[in-house]
């Protein structure tokens, strides 16, 4: 709609008429990963409304899980956030285990949380990487993939995948850890951690980097618990709120967990946020490298029957995911197959306060506050 506005300049002044444009950002990769859309209305270059259309991913999991038995949903469970597999398989694991009202070896429990840190690590070092490639820095991507690759070289020879695990089992895990394994994960958790600095330094007292970032895309604690924010992003506005220290799971409620908060809730803080939770994540794993040197030799896993069936009921497994929380709740009908997985996902709530944060900010800033909110396109669809 056309209209005319008055301005404060000589008597009787009148600004030109404007209008209101439609921009649609997407459906093709807008500098994050996967498929989003965007349709924003801008006054100017500056941002007035803002409508995240989500859905082109869709892949029905859900649904899924209905027709697949308590061992096939794992494989369905790890993809939704592909860069968060192992964390994503705990959840159904952990769900399934607690209906069945099933202990897990404690060397399975220690080996779990181990993989899960370092899990979060290499979801971290992804985001760490691109997000100052976005805002225009092109080398630390190059630092972020070589340490990945110090922690993918481990993932894998424990698991056999490089995204899609698939080493976790209802009673414990896949199979025992290959000899000599935990020494290979210490010497990588170390070298990863003394090369850390090389992004930091890189990064953080960038003059250009923190002019694209500081101030920009601040998000309120109020917004933050309207919306169901979770993880690294919630935690930059304040929110001291971690399930591992929380509503401990695994073998957390035995560890020492840091959780890392800032104050500002802007970009800046999001990414140094991202940062120092690598540093953390590296010390939790260090002490499960500790504690599993000291058990006894004994079972990683539970045997099951051929034909596993969960008792009728139902419950709500979440677990601390490296985006935020992810829950899984399970109905019971005590088949073989789930008669209902719900899955809550972090970055489908995480994705939907771009509705609020965007609206006042200048088109140039969209990127950057977009690459700062750290989600996975097929965690949103599912």
């Amino acid at each position: 709609m056309t209209t005319e506005r008055i301005v404060g300049i000589g008597a009787g002044a009148k600004e030109l008429a404007t209008e209101d444009m439609t921009l649609n950002i997407g459906p093709q990769h807008p500098s994050t990963h996967g498929v989003l859309r965007l349709r924003l209305t801008l006054d100017g270059e500056r941002i007035s409304a803002a409508e995240p259309i989500i859905g082109y991913m869709h892949r029905g999991a859900e649904k899924l899980f209905e027709v697949r038995d308590f061992r096939q949903i794992i494989v369905l469970a790890n993809r939704h956030d592909w860069l968060s597999a192992f964390a994503n398989e705990l959840g159904v694991v952990l769900a399934v285990e607690r209906m069945l009202g099933m202990e897990v070896p404690v060397r399975a429990v220690w080996t779990r949380t181990l993989l899960a840190e370092l899990n979060r690590v290499l979801n971290h070092l992804m985001f760490l990487g691109s997000y100052p490639l976005e805002v225009g820095a092109i080398t630390p991507i190059f630092y972020a993939f070589r340490e990945r690759e110090t922690l993918q070289r481990v993932m894998e020879e424990v698991s056999g995948g490089r995204m899609h695990y698939m080493f976790n089992r209802v009673g414990g895990l896949k199979e025992e850890l290959p000899a000599g394994w935990t020494a290979r994960a210490r010497t990588a958790v170390s070298d990863v951690r003394s090369r850390m600095s090389d992004i930091a330094d890189l990064i953080v007292g960038n003059e250009i980097f923190r002019a694209r970032t500081r101030g920009v895309g601040v998000l309120t604690q109020e917004q933050i618990l309207q919306y169901g924010v979770s993880g690294p992003i919630a935690r930059a506005s304040g929110l001291d709120f971690d399930l591992r220290r929380d509503e401990p799971y695994l073998a957390y409620g035995e560890l020492d967990v840091p959780v890392v908060t800032r104050q500002e809730g802007d970009c800046l803080a999001r990414f140094e946020c991202l940062l120092d939770q690598v540093y953390a994540s590296l010390d939790l794993a260090d002490a499960c490298l500790d504690r599993l040197a000291e058990l006894p030799p004994g079972p990683i896993n539970q045997r099951l029957p051929k034909v596993l069936k969960v008792p009728e009921g139902h419950t709500y497994a979440w677990t601390e995911n490296p985006l935020g929380i992810n829950g899984y709740y399970l109905v019971s009908r005590g088949e073989k197959t789930p008669w209902r997985m719900k899955l809550r996902s972090a970055s489908f709530n995480n994705v939907q306060v771009l509705a609020e944060l965007l609206p006042g900010n200048l088109v140039a800033d969209m990127i950057a506050i977009l690459g700062s909110m750290f989600f996975v396109v097929g965690d949103i669809d599912k």
